[in-house]
């Protein structure tokens, strides 16, 4: 029998260094290039079935992560298969696949979406962003202040989900919704953490809003709002 392989973490290793490398792991592809860059290394990703009906299938332009995108696509196909099966970007994760978990939230012309639930077709002329773009240093360079305050408060533990609560945390905070704990909590609700590192995610929130200068719009939560994060 083979013997087992060296144990992946050195005992030298620090928490918050090996969490800084499973964060970078956890980020995907937003520090791999951009999505041209990436669909230029997969030429042979899935194309709708030859056989299919021309009436079922839709030219679709759209800018993706800064780039231009042009694609024939199944009128049927969803934003979050598209990134994952033709365009090679898997940042972006199926959860739940019914709109329920969050891990597949992506923006769109500045508004966060659930990718599961958007039909590509419906793109053309839009502006997407997902993970692989937010970082704003691109490859190996600057990181968004949330993914910086996600690692310094250590804001995940598998980190599957990961992705879709960065997105949801950008625009929570950017839509002015990041004025206490509590309105973090519901308008961030939308995202499990089956980890359960809520409090976390909540304070990388907070930390992150101070940087960027937003806070709250006043909205006033309603008492049942935020379940998932109550209490933790």
């Amino acid at each position: 029998m083979d013997p087992q392989p060296p144990h992946p973490l050195n005992p030298a290793t620090s928490r918050r260094g090996f969490l800084r490398g499973t964060a970078l792991t956890a980020f995907g592809s937003a520090l791999t290039g951009p999505a041209a860059d990436l669909l230029a290394e997969q030429p042979d990703a899935p194309a709708p079935p030859a056989d299919l009906d021309p009436e079922f299938t839709s030219e679709v332009s759209f800018r993706l992560n800064g780039e231009d995108v042009e694609l024939t696509l199944d009128n049927r196909a969803t934003l979050l298969d598209t990134l994952r099966t033709r365009l090679g970007l898997t940042g972006s994760k199926k959860g739940c696949d019914h709109g329920a978990c969050g891990a597949c939230t992506c923006h769109v012309d500045g508004n966060r979406v659930l990718g599961c639930l958007t039909l590509a077709s419906t793109l053309d002329g839009a502006e997407v962003t997902t993970i692989e773009g937010l970082a704003p240093g691109g490859p190996d360079g600057e990181l968004h202040p949330l993914q910086e305050e996600f690692i310094a408060c250590d804001g995940f533990q598998c980190g599957y989900c990961t992705p879709g609560q960065l997105m949801s945390g950008v625009k929570c905070i950017e839509e002015g919704h990041a004025g206490s704990d509590l309105e973090i909590r519901e308008w961030m609700s939308g995202n499990l953490c089956r980890c359960g590192a809520y409090p976390n995610i909540v304070e990388a929130i907070t930390k992150a809003a101070d940087r960027m200068g937003a806070g709250s719009t006043g909205h006033t939560v309603p008492p049942t709002g935020g379940a998932i994060y109550e209490g933790l």
